[in-house]
């Protein structure tokens, strides 16, 4: 069966959650995973802003929550222009990549909840596949570029 955008976004914040329970449990430090977090956070977060999130803007269903779920990922962009500006000896690091991964675990959480049953509503079988391969063609395009 082939994959849709949800199983492609929900396997893409699994592998982003992994890298901060690396941090948590001591496995790597913040300064070696933050290229990695840095790099999955901002290729998926485009993916997202381009191609899942204008499609359920424009649903009466669906709008509300997805202009919430957008204000996170500028918050989030925020934080990490933030810490991009840091050493990450500097004092500030740690402190920021706990709140960016306290952001980052509540929005997965409220997007697979509650975004992705509304959406579910919205986007069809036939439909929801072709924005899988969509995504996953951008994103092989933006990882080219970097």
């Amino acid at each position: 069966m082939q994959a849709n955008i949800f199983d492609v976004l929900k396997k893409e914040h699994e592998k982003v959650k992994g890298l901060f329970k690396q941090i948590k449990r001591k496995k790597q430090s913040p300064e070696q995973l933050w290229p990695e977090i840095q790099k999955e956070l901002k290729v998926h977060m485009e993916g997202e802003e381009k191609l899942f999130y204008p499609y359920l803007q424009g649903k009466p269903e669906t709008h509300e929550i997805t202009m919430e779920a957008m204000e996170e990922h500028n918050v989030a962009k925020k934080e990490m222009d933030e810490m991009m500006q840091l050493s990450v000896n500097d004092e500030w690091f740690n402190p920021k990549m706990k709140v960016l991964q306290e952001l980052i675990d509540h929005h997965i959480e409220e997007e697979e909840t509650q975004l992705f049953k509304k959406a579910k509503k919205v986007i069809g079988r036939e439909q929801a596949q072709q924005m899988a391969e969509e995504f996953e063609q951008e994103k092989q395009r933006m990882m080219a570029k970097r």
